[in-house]
């Protein structure tokens, strides 16, 4: 029975050191230089594309809580207005209910915008002093 080429063991041919060797692994290195520069090239475009990306999600979102505010805003005046119409033709106190109750719609709508952008806290959110909370729980008394 024949052995197939490529079968049998196989047996390595030292390679005499020369010019050719000295070729190819100044090749290689030059090779593996140029794979590190365009490795570095494509982290910091992928770090520049990332930044890109969260830049235009917070313009997004900061777009969004623009047009929220304005919305809550313009809601507020709308109402209050409405209010003041209704209350003046119930009653018949032609401009008083209007200007009463828009100012009292412009004010709401102020304190909306601004419990919005964080600068007014909100009422309704519990806020327990830090260090010791169970000291305030209102669960022991029961």
């Amino acid at each position: 029975m024949q052995d197939k080429p490529g079968s049998g063991p196989s047996k390595k041919v030292p390679r005499k050191a020369g010019r050719a060797e000295d070729a190819q692994s100044a090749e290689e290195a030059e090779l593996a230089k140029r794979l590190r520069s365009l490795d570095e090239r494509l982290d910091r475009k992928h770090e520049t594309q990332a930044a890109a990306r969260v830049a235009e999600q917070s313009r997004k979102s900061g777009i969004g809580a623009a047009l929220r505010m304005s919305t809550d805003f313009v809601a507020a005046v709308l109402v209050g207005a409405g209010l003041g119409f209704g209350i003046d033709w119930i009653f018949g106190i032609a401009p008083w209910g209007m200007i009463v109750f828009l100012l009292l719609g412009f004010c709401a709508g102020v304190l909306n915008v601004m419990r919005s952008a964080g600068k007014i806290a909100d009422p309704h959110a519990r806020h327990d002093p830090p260090g010791r909370p169970e000291m305030y729980d209102d669960d022991e008394d029961k």
